[in-house]
Formats: structure tokens, C-alpha cells, sequence
């Protein structure tokens, strides 16, 4: 009988339940998925699952579980293991994508994926999951918070505009559309105060944000942003993983060696961390010379500005995460903030983006 070296349960994660496959891999590195399960994903969901894996698991050999990070619905799962001392290891999602690629899957499924993360563990060495940092999971839920509020008053401005330019406007229903938008910016700067305040108190985030702001176009939100949304760069390995997992990567279409099409960002990321560049990038074009000679590089060679926008955000994001990793401020004579003036800003709430 052959022996058993390591042991994976892939879990393929959707709102209302959760797809498991069960693998191991023997001493001669072939590998056997031999079980497959649906549970609900709540919390007597988890304890099914996880009586389920040991029974039919070998307690004396390693076992992890293996998931992608899909927005909420996988964290309440990932923290009840955590609790229990099992090993766990969240993937980004497009790793798990391009690893599909490589294998003979005709059809898509739940089934298919959750075997597909199983082969994954089985096969690739995976960093342990940690719980995030209290205050980056702070940073991302008032930064998303923030995010709905404002798409919210962009619809009440919408409403309120119509409404005024109808031939006989209703005062009362316009009174009632401005005392909603007055609702939602106080709850956004609700949001700022207690963002700015949880920089200020937390020292390690107040000086990765001083590096990140001292980059052009950006500003305590969209520090934050990346800081909520990357984990404090946890979920991060290199620089092209971060463009990827914002959704910023160039994707071609292709068919034999032919290009079909034009080549596009893939948008299948984090949209947050995505948006949240978009105004930033804006900013280092018009200010920063380095990026509007960037700019007008790509602009001049492809004639598409959108294009060059584009690669002003990922060029961005990336420089953020150097800076994180070099532990070093951004050398340029425009928006060369000093740490001294980036703490006035946390002080005055002066958060723009």
C-alpha cells in the first residue's frame, strides 16, 4: 500500500454553500481525489465539514485546507478553522485561475473548481493563513462603507438635478432628496474622522501610509484602501500579483497563435483596489512629470488614453507596494510629502481621492 505524504481539502466558496473536494498525494507524487461534498456555509456548515474531513482524513499525516479569497463569503470559514488550530491557506483567486488553465477541465463547475484548489495544495507549497490585523479589516469595511455611500449620493445628485430641471419641479420631494444628501455626507465624514483617527493611533499603519501618500495622487482614502484591501500588503508576493489582483493585468485573447482582439485589462480583481486608483492616477498625470511623460508615451504609441490611464494605475499600485517593501518615501519634487505634513493631514481629515 502505498503511502500517503500529504493531504488537501479544497473548498470552492459561493454565498450560500461550499463545494469540497477531498485529495492526497502518495509517496510517488501521483494524486487521488476521492470524495467530494456540498455544505452550507454557516456555522453548523462548518462543524459538518470538518467532521466529515476527519473521518475520512489519516490524522497522522499533514492536511490543509485550501480556498480562494471571494470577497466576504469565505472569512467566517476561515476564522473557524483558525479558532480550531487547523492549517489553512486563502489563494488569490487568479492564481487559481491560471492554474485551472493547465489542467484538461472542459466544463467549469463547483465540483471542478473545488478539485482544481484541492490539485493546487496538493501540488504547490502554500503559506499558512493568518487572521488579518484587527485595523486593516477595520480599514477595509469603512473604506467600502464609504465607497456605497458615495454611490449612493451620486444617484440622490442624479435624482435631485432631474428633479430641478422638470418644467414643474415638487419643492417638497427636492427638499427631501437634499436632506438625504445632507444624510450621506455626514455619515462620509463620519467615516473619515474614524478613519483618520485609527491611522493616527496605530503606528505601524501611520508610517506605511506617510509612504504611500508621499506618492503623486495619493491620499489618506486611498492608503487606506490598499491597506484594508491587501491585508497591509499580507496577501501580496510580488508586484505583478498586486496587478493581477487588482484586476489591472493585460489579458489577450488567443486562438492557436492568433490574437483575437484587443488586449484589455481582465477586471476579474479586487474592483475596490481597482477603483480606488482610478482618481490618483488622474492626479499624477496632470501634476507629476514623471507620469505625464508616461503618459503621453503610451498615448503617442497606442493613441488610446484610456489605455495609458490604465497602465498610470498599475504603475502606481506597484510603486506603492516598493515603497512598502523598500521602506522608503517616493523621490520626486512634486507632492514630496514630508512625514511631518502627512500627519497635519491625519490630524485635519484632509483626505482627498
Amino acid at each position: 500500500m502505498k503511502k500517503i505524504v500529504k493531504q488537501a481539502v479544497g473548498i470552492d466558496v459561493a454565498q450560500d454553500e461550499l463545494v469540497v473536494c477531498m485529495g492526497r498525494m502518495y509517496e510517488d507524487l501521483t494524486l487521488e481525489l476521492y470524495s467530494h461534498k456540498t455544505f452550507g456555509n454557516t456555522a453548523k456548515g462548518f462543524e459538518l465539514l470538518t467532521n466529515w474531513v476527519s473521518k475520512l482524513s489519516n490524522a497522522d499525516v499533514e492536511l490543509i485546507y485550501v480556498m480562494e479569497a471571494t470577497g466576504v463569503y469565505h472569512e467566517s470559514l476561515a476564522y473557524y478553522l483558525s479558532d480550531r488550530g487547523d492549517r489553512l491557506s486563502i489563494v488569490l483567486p487568479n492564481k487559481i485561475s491560471n492554474y485551472s488553465r493547465t489542467l484538461d477541465v472542459r466544463t467549469v463547475t463547483d465540483k471542478t473548481a473545488s478539485e482544481a484548489i484541492t490539485r493546487f495544495g496538493l501540488e504547490r507549497k502554500l503559506d499558512n493563513w493568518e487572521p488579518p490585523k484587527g485595523v486593516y479589516r477595520s480599514l477595509r469595511q469603512l473604506t467600502r462603507e464609504r465607497d456605497q455611500i458615495v454611490a449612493t449620493r451620486t444617484i440622490a445628485k442624479n435624482q435631485l438635478h432631474a428633479e430641478e430641471a422638470e418644467a414643474y419641479p415638487n419643492k417638497r420631494s427636492i427638499a427631501r432628496t437634499k436632506k438625504h444628501i445632507a444624510f450621506l455626507d455626514k455619515q462620509e465624514q463620519e467615516i473619515k474622522e474614524e478613519l483618520a483617527q485609527m491611522i493616527k493611533e496605530d503606528e505601524e499603519v501611520k508610517r506605511i501610509v506617510v509612504l504611500l501618500c508621499s506618492l503623486p495622487g495619493i491620499g489618506l482614502l486611498t492608503a487606506a484602501t490598499i491597506l484594508g484591501e491587501t491585508n497591509g500588503f499580507d496577501l501580496i508576493r510580488n508586484k505583478r500579483q498586486l496587478s493581477s489582483y487588482a484586476g489591472l493585468d493585460v489579458k489577450e485573447k488567443q486562438s492557436g497563435t492568433s490574437v483575437k482582439g484587443k488586449p484589455r485589462i481582465s477586471k476579474k480583481g479586487n474592483r475596490y483596489l481597482r477603483k480606488a486608483m482610478h482618481l490618483p492616477a488622474l492626479t499624477a498625470i496632470r501634476h507629476d512629470e514623471r507620469f505625464k511623460a508616461i503618459f503621453a508615451r503610451i498615448v503617442s504609441k497606442h493613441g488610446i488614453k484610456m489605455k495609458a490611464a490604465v497602465a498610470i494605475q498599475r504603475k502606481l499600485l506597484e510603486m506603492a507596494y516598493t515603497l512598502y517593501k523598500r521602506q522608503e518615501k517616493y523621490d520626486s519634487q512634486y507632492l514630496n510629502k514630508s512625514e511631518d505634513k502627512i500627519a497635519v493631514e491625519i490630524t485635519e481629515l484632509s483626505i482627498k481621492n
